[in-house]
């Protein structure tokens, strides 16, 4: 197999297929400013397909091979498009290189001195966010790929000039085994992705097999907190800097204090004062999330004024705790929980802000992960005062396993199955009163139903 990084020089023509992806579009992107020409396919129109016609960059709508110019010198797929597809098919029988997307981004990262990739099974786009506003506010110049949109950026990516990388690293399918990380960090690691990794300890090897692609003078971050990281990282030979809430950890928080939505606190390096920070993002998944884009920032010797006002800076990222408005008199909120850990972590935040009811729509995120983890999902949808269950969002499976939302509902007292996003907007509509939080969660397009609300 060529090295996608033989590519990466002016004058070489790229075709994307899946172009309107959130990560492919910032692909695209950073290749042209790379000084390549590239062109794409997608299934669908998007708002990422029209801004990169805006950028003057050639999409086509629909995969067939006569998209593909002659004269091009590959193509980068995503992880859903398979080998039947007429442009990988054209590829192959023409012998033009087909990459994975991840092989694409990994190369990308070579080339950079300092290369911070955040990994976790809950909380990378919003680490990656945090770092991302610590690094402008250091005027480091970077560029950025992210998992969802900064209202920083007014996008997922951002093509800076610096000698730094910042990058989401998703262990699915073992993206993030194709990044070259100078700092690496680990946020948690939980069972996830059971349709690809066998179990925990499957999980668990690929985030060390991760760590391990550090050079031996960069670094990883990791949480003290999270006995999985710990014992998945045990014994690594290379530099450990650890975060977590108590001093046992190099990078710690003291003096944490929760006023309404934001939250103040010291931040601590090795029984130091390293900084105080006032975060305008609730809860204490949040605090975790600043300490490692803290501990991150350290190993890049940014000062702690940067961290400071660049954490000051960070109100939230695209459909992580979004408010999207109210509705009679109810606040209405979206995230892209998807995991049970997830959901404690926003539900946990929403019991801090004291609303008289909790009304929780919520779209469950593959039939897999539901039917792997029903009972913790249970478990914490029950914390609701009312829940509403849209329909499983199948994203890349078909419903082998015989689940549907409707079992959920069966399992939590008062709990409503509803089918179409009509009938759930048609409830919230008559349930709706102030002191309401009104939360539309999941990964799926349940965010519709929020702005339909407030529309």
């Amino acid at each position: 197999m060529t090295d996608f990084s033989n590519y990466l020089s002016p004058g070489r023509k790229g075709h994307l297929v899946g172009i309107g992806g959130v990560s492919m579009s910032s692909l695209a992107e950073v290749l042209v400013g790379m000084g390549l020409t590239v062109t794409g396919s997608d299934m669908n129109e998007g708002p990422n397909v029209l801004s990169l016609r805006e950028k003057g960059i050639e999409v086509h709508i629909g995969h067939r091979e006569e998209n593909i110019a002659p004269d091009v010198d590959f193509l980068v797929r995503t992880a859903a498009v398979h080998d039947n597809n007429p442009e990988i098919a054209y590829a192959r029988a023409h012998e033009i290189p087909v990459f994975e997307r991840t092989q694409a981004w990994g190369a990308i990262s070579r080339d950079y001195a300092n290369a911070l990739c955040i990994s976790g099974t809950h909380g990378k786009t919003t680490t990656t966010s945090m770092c991302t506003h610590i690094l402008m506010a250091a005027d480091r110049d970077p560029t950025v790929m992210i998992g969802g949109t900064l209202p920083l950026l007014h996008a997922g990516h951002r093509v800076g000039h610096g000698n730094t990388i910042v990058m989401e690293a998703c262990e699915y399918y073992n993206s993030f085994l194709s990044f070259h990380p100078t700092v690496a960090v680990v946020l948690n690691i939980e069972a996830d992705h059971l349709d690809f990794f066998k179990d925990l300890e499957d999980v668990k090897h690929s985030f060390r097999a991760f760590a391990e692609r550090v050079p031996e003078d960069g670094f990883v971050v990791a949480n003290l907190d999270d006995a999985n990281t710990m014992t998945a990282l045990a014994g690594l030979d290379r530099k450990l800097l650890t975060f977590g809430l108590g001093p046992e950890a190099d990078v710690y928080a003291e003096n944490i204090c929760f006023l309404g939505a934001a939250t103040t606190f010291d931040i601590m390096y090795r029984g130091k004062l390293f900084t105080d920070v006032t975060l305008h993002v609730p809860g204490l998944h949040n605090v975790k999330n600043a300490l490692a884009a803290t501990a991150a920032s350290i190993c890049l010797g940014i000062r702690p004024t940067a961290v400071k006002y660049g954490l000051a800076g960070f109100n939230g990222a695209g459909r992580r705790f979004e408010f999207k408005g109210k509705y009679n008199g109810a606040d209405v909120y979206d995230d892209y929980a998807h995991h049970p850990g997830e959901l404690k972590a926003l539900l946990d935040t929403v019991e801090l802000l004291n609303y008289q009811r909790t009304v929780l729509v919520f779209q469950p995120h593959t039939y897999s992960r539901t039917a792997t983890l029903f009972d913790d999902f249970v478990e914490q949808l029950r914390r609701a005062d009312v829940l509403l269950l849209a329909e499983i969002f199948a994203a890349r499976e078909t419903n082998t396993v015989g689940m549907s939302s409707a079992l959920l509902a069966d399992r939590v007292e008062g709990a409503s199955f509803l089918p179409s996003f009509q009938e759930l907007e048609n409830a919230l509509r008559a349930l709706a009163r102030p002191g309401d939080i009104i939360l539309t969660v999941g990964a799926g397009d349940v965010y519709k139903i929020g702005e339909d609300l407030v529309k």
